[in-house]
């Protein structure tokens, strides 16, 4: 395995990170995941359309994933052979999956959502991000602050 970063393995890896990004962000905008009024449709049940953009996504992905890991090959832009994470499950898991799902149900919106949001013209949005990136340093500082408590991944990186 090499221990250079990503960015340096390939002059295309920025450039297809940016344009998987894109994709992504696109794909959100058209299957309506970036209207936080209709992701809180679906969390109240009243309109369960995002469950077929979540499980087509979802099966895809597990698709994917599956054939990557099981060809035995190297990520062609990055040179690491793909594997699975494995990683316990811990109270830090279990915090971070509250704190995340208490977040989308309060903005109405995740943070992958959120950024393609901005692009259909939401711009309230902007105070959820902003409570993001808030999450995201106190997260970092009491990760600093406290003992350490994290688990090792198991089976690759």
């Amino acid at each position: 395995m090499s221990t250079t970063p990503d960015h340096e393995q390939h002059p295309l890896f920025l450039p297809v990170v940016f344009i998987g990004g894109l994709v992504f962000g696109v794909g959100l905008a058209v299957g309506r995941m970036a209207r936080p009024e209709v992701v809180l449709d679906f969390l109240q049940f009243e309109d369960l359309g995002l469950l077929l953009v979540m499980g087509g996504a979802a099966t895809v992905t597990a698709v994917t994933i599956t054939l990557a890991v099981r060809s035995g090959r190297q990520a062609p832009l990055t040179g690491r052979q793909y594997g699975r994470r494995l990683k316990t499950f811990d109270r830090n898991v279990l915090a971070g999956g509250a704190v995340f799902g208490v977040g989308w149900g309060l903005s109405g919106i995740c943070p992958g959502a959120a950024y393609a949001s901005l692009g259909v013209g939401n711009l309230p949005i902007l105070w959820a991000i902003g409570g993001m990136f808030a999450g995201a340093y106190l997260q970092g500082w009491l990760r600093t602050a406290l003992p350490d408590t994290s688990t090792t991944a198991e089976g690759g990186t």
